[in-house]
């Protein structure tokens, strides 16, 4: 073949359309609905529909719609999260998802969480218990929307425990924990509640207590 009858052609550059979404760039489109929700430019029904929307969208194009009506968030820092200083380590793949709709939902005992978790409460109560998971990943991000509801995360008492949110009528409160192990699992909660509570906080698992008890038998011989 005659390349010089050929020339290769430059490769285009993929439009916002067809270009697909980062954890990140989903990330960036919820603080900006937080915001707006914050500062009353959404109510909480459409800031619910619209995060919904943040989450099941596959490509760049999907996302911009959704605050093309908002302005760019104030200069206040994004939290220190899964996007910024473990940027190397953004879970990826699908998330799981808990929600209660004027129920319950829960998961507790020896299960293995996964990098992403949505979690969403419409006058009901969401109980995410890892004091006796198994990591599979260091970094866990846990997406935690209350609505005339609550969402109850309980973590083991020797990882890191980082977030940020926003109660509106309501509250929103996570215990921050480092753990000493720069190795240990890091679990980032972020969302918001109204009329309602997003609590995470270390909580004393079986598996942890044993070790424990062990340890001061152990000694006391």
């Amino acid at each position: 073949m005659d390349l010089e009858k050929h020339p290769q052609q430059p490769t285009a550059r993929a439009e916002p359309d067809v270009i697909r979404a980062s954890d990140a760039d989903r990330d960036r489109i919820a603080d900006i609905l937080r915001e707006a929700m914050a500062e009353g430019r959404l109510t909480a029904d459409e800031h619910a529909e619209r995060v919904d929307s943040v989450y099941r969208a596959k490509t760049v194009g999907e996302l911009e719609p959704l605050v093309r009506d908002l302005p760019a968030p104030g200069g206040t820092p994004r939290p220190v999260g899964a996007s910024h200083a473990l940027a190397p380590e953004v879970p990826t793949g699908p998330a799981d998802n808990l929600v209660a709709i004027f129920s319950s939902a829960s998961r507790k005992g020896r299960w293995r969480v996964g990098g992403r978790t949505n979690a969403f409460s419409l006058f009901g109560s969401v109980e995410i218990d890892l004091t006796e998971a198994l990591f599979g990943q260091r970094l866990t991000v846990i997406n935690a929307t209350s609505i005339f509801g609550s969402v109850d995360i309980r973590v083991p008492e020797n990882i890191s425990l980082r977030g940020s949110g926003t109660g509106i009528f309501g509250s929103f409160e996570v215990t921050t924990l480092e753990s000493a192990d720069p190795e240990a699992p890091v679990v980032v909660v972020n969302g918001y509640s109204v009329f309602g509570g997003v609590e995470a906080k270390p909580k004393r698992g079986k598996f942890i207590a044993d070790l424990q008890a062990r340890l001061r038998k152990h000694l006391g011989h």
